[in-house]
């Protein structure tokens, strides 16, 4: 543990003291957004960010740690471990050092050595090793036998059994993960006949470019394109310079420095050994961490892109109108109160086959005056911008001086696997799927935190070839996202959903539903203290949830804030200090300015926790989430066709990848700003400069209407670079591509181990 906690510490930038501290903590059943609000004086005020890489890493290694034992015990048990063996087993530091080093001791199959071997011919390997002078064939002469009937098979027989002891030298391993992992090539070739059946795929029919630098969303792509068929992938250095440079590494292993015949024979082994085997499986190798990195950084796109989604302005407690566009079967309409609940429902059909404009726009007014609309949100599927229309045209029709609802244009990504879902049918048994929708629609504009808590995260469009990564790792990261923004944000207790509720730290599922129950059965909860009523919610969970849980207008005033129960007595004596009503104090900017916050340190709460409540005193239970802003579509700008280059555009920002961001202008296509053209200077990540749910200004650089892409930019001259980039190119060097004598050696390699290189790589991308 000693080991986990001072490598976890150099990596998040802490003490060693400070991550055995988390550990204790999280293996006690603290969650990390507890630990990180509520236990800053136990972990030196380790953040969220720190304690979410410290959780991840300590899987790791103490998987590592495990393995390491493991290992020591399968040698031990073998009578073959060393001080230097053990030395070395202690010393590495990641997982494939600790496999290198176990190979050799490692079980195996019966290999082509070990036959050489039960036929006699390891005196030979070792004759040719000692003896560079002696001729390689005369020495083998000597070990002629039935099982060996000619030179040639004794020969081979030395060479299959020096070739495993190379496949198994760590050091060697090691030396050529190095120099692999520095000079690698990517390379991408179409196979014959597929470039119509993959034409989605035509910039990878000829690519090749450094394996250490490729692009996470390019790996995935080209990934993609080999699992379907369409073309072939390799990864090897250059063919010339590079690998005979890797054949030189393997060579001097064998320690040949001479023109002697044995020197010269080694010399051809090495060769083999690295083209037949080490070339291999360094390839296989290199593509699994290939697609362990592309997935780890789709992963983190993913995980920032719902962060930012969830993060959201809420538009709030306001009467919302939500409209699920469609054409033939009908504009869905729902109107939740400003409590989410539904309370109107209805079909509209605008457009054809009925065309009952006026009478869709007719029931829209009535709605609108019967339940005092101050919202409409309009899906951004299909027929979006007709029902947009339909609508500002409608809202022209009303009386003057009637203040008009704002409509909004919402993201209905996932509203379509909700209300087909379970929970969906249970919130709302007797409402129609299609209408289910509507009602989604407009509650996520009123919260979109409590709405898309109910839809799995992966159905809300925000990844980068979400389905090519670890499903497993991506949902573990997307429910740590969602458990992180929920408790920043907070949950009013007697309003929250059990999907919402169940996302608070210390609470589940079960909990979640057990509180509503409660809460159905009993009334609304008038204290935190009745949580602890609740069947099965015991001490540990109610430590663990409380402080993120709002009451407002209880019978406790703290209980509408983020101060934890346990540290009320300290918030009252703050408050006491004041010589003011609770009341009169919570909300009040300058309320708390006589007091110095250390005075109000004890051996039980340090100097953050103090900071934190007066904070919260201050502006009890705020809202980190930005204040509510939409944006405006151009008029007549409803289809990809109605774009010209050089127009000005408001637009939605719907999902930022590493390549860039792409931006909703109102056409039913998004637009992408490429990551040159987000800022008028360089940007490494698109996530500094955007975020997803933001309002943005773009310009159409280029339209293409056949491959419905639009190119967009927000740099000041709109575009200019853009074009003059796209023309010369001169701002981006061309991808290497192999030629000529590249070519050849790709094909002799194939042909060499054709049947072994297709099932490693179907191995290598098996998960794909």
């Amino acid at each position: 543990m000693d080991r986990i906690a001072r490598t976890i510490a150099t990596e998040i930038n802490a003490r060693a003291e400070q991550v055995g501290a988390a550990v204790k903590l999280l293996d006690e059943g603290a969650t990390v957004p507890f630990v990180a609000r509520y236990r800053k004086e136990v972990t030196g005020g380790l953040d969220d960010t720190q304690l979410r890489t410290l959780s991840d890493r300590l899987t790791y290694l103490r998987e590592l740690e495990a393995r390491r034992a493991t290992i020591l015990s399968s040698i031990k048990d073998q009578d073959k471990l060393t001080d230097e063996l053990a030395k070395s087993i202690a010393q590495a530091d990641t997982k494939a050092q600790l496999e290198d080093i176990y190979l050799p001791y490692k079980p195996k199959r019966r290999t082509k050595a070990m036959i050489a071997r039960e036929n006699g011919l390891e005196p030979l390997a070792d004759a040719i090793l000692s003896n560079r002078s002696a001729d390689p064939e005369g020495l083998a002469k000597g070990y002629i036998s039935e099982a060996v009937p000619t030179t040639k098979d004794a020969l081979n027989g030395a060479r299959d059994i020096i070739t495993e002891r190379l496949t198994e030298n760590a050091a060697l391993l090691g030396e050529l993960r190095n120099f692999m992992q520095r000079e690698a090539l990517l390379t991408s070739k179409v196979i014959e006949g597929k470039q119509q059946e993959g034409a989605k795929f035509s910039d990878y029919f000829d690519h090749s470019e450094l394996w250490a630098k490729t692009p996470s969303h390019r790996a995935l792509a080209m990934l993609r394109a080999s699992k379907e068929g369409i073309v072939t992938l390799d990864i090897a250095p250059e063919p010339e310079a590079g690998a005979a440079r890797a054949e030189a590494m393997v060579a001097a292993h064998l320690q040949t420095r001479s023109d002697a015949p044995g020197d010269k024979w080694l010399r051809k082994v090495a060769g083999w050994t690295w083209r037949v085997k080490l070339s291999l499986s360094m390839m296989v190798e290199l593509m699994a961490d290939l697609r362990s990195r592309a997935q780890d950084e789709a992963i983190h796109v993913f995980s920032l892109n719902l962060k930012d989604l969830l993060f959201s302005a809420p538009a709030g407690a306001r009467a919302t109108l939500g409209l699920d566009p469609g054409i033939r079967t009908g504009v869905k309409a729902a109107v939740v109160d400003a409590t989410g609940k539904v309370v109107a429902t209805e079909t509209l059909y605008p457009f054809q086959p009925k065309n009952d404009l006026r009478g869709s726009q007719a029931a829209i007014l009535r709605l609108i005056s019967t339940h005092k609309i101050d919202l409409i949100a309009i899906g951004n599927g299909t027929a979006s911008r007709e029902t947009e229309k339909m609508v500002a045209d409608t809202l022209k029709l009303q009386p003057k001086g009637v203040k008009a609802p704002t409509k909004v244009v919402v993201s209905e990504a996932g509203a379509s696997v909700y209300s087909a879902s379970e929970l969906a049918a249970r919130e709302f048994p007797d409402l129609d799927v299609s209408l289910r929708g509507a009602v989604s629609i407009a509650r996520r504009l009123q919260d979109p935190l409590a709405e898309l808590v109910k839809i799995e995260p992966k159905s809300i469009g925000v990844g980068q070839y979400q389905h090519d990564v670890d499903q497993h790792r991506l949902s573990q990261s997307l429910a740590s996202v969602i458990e992180d923004v929920v408790n920043a944000v907070g949950v009013d207790l007697n309003t929250a959903s059990a999907p919402l509720l169940s996302h608070v730290s210390g609470l589940g599922p079960g909990l979640a539903e057990a509180i509503v129950m409660h809460r159905d059965l009993n009334g609304a909860f008038q204290s935190r203290k009745e949580l602890l009523r609740v069947a099965r919610l015991g001490p540990r969970a109610y430590e663990q949830c409380a402080g993120f849980l709002r009451i407002r207008d209880g019978v406790e005033p703290l209980d509408a804030s983020s101060v934890h129960p346990e540290a009320y007595k300290i918030a009252k004596r703050i408050v006491s200090a004041c010589g003011r009503d609770i009341r009169q104090i919570m909300g009040h900017d300058g309320a708390l300015k006589g007091l110095r916050v250390e005075q109000f340190v004890n051996e039980d709460f340090g100097l953050p926790t103090v900071q934190d409540i007066f904070s919260e005193l201050e502006k009890p239970g705020r809202d980190p989430r930005p204040s509510f802003v939409t944006a405006s579509f151009t008029d007549g700008v409803e289809e990809i066709t109605d774009l010209k280059p050089g127009m000005v555009l408001e637009g939605t920002v719907t999902n930022v990848a590493a390549f860039g961001a792409f931006v909703d202008v109102g056409v039913h296509q998004d637009g992408l700003v490429h990551v040159s053209q987000l800022a008028d200077r360089f940007v490494k990540d698109p996530h500094e400069v955007v975020k997803t749910g933001h309002v943005v200004k773009v310009t159409v650089v280029e339209v293409d209407v056949q491959r419905k892409r639009i190119a967009l930019t927000m740099r000041k001259d709109g575009g200019a670079s853009a074009r003059q980039e796209q023309d010369g190119k001169s701002s981006e060097k061309r991808p290497y591509r192999p030629k000529g004598k590249q070519v050849q050696y790709a094909k002799s390699r194939e042909n060499a181990h054709h049947s072994a290189l297709g099932d490693a790589l179907k191995s290598a991308l098996k998960k794909q």
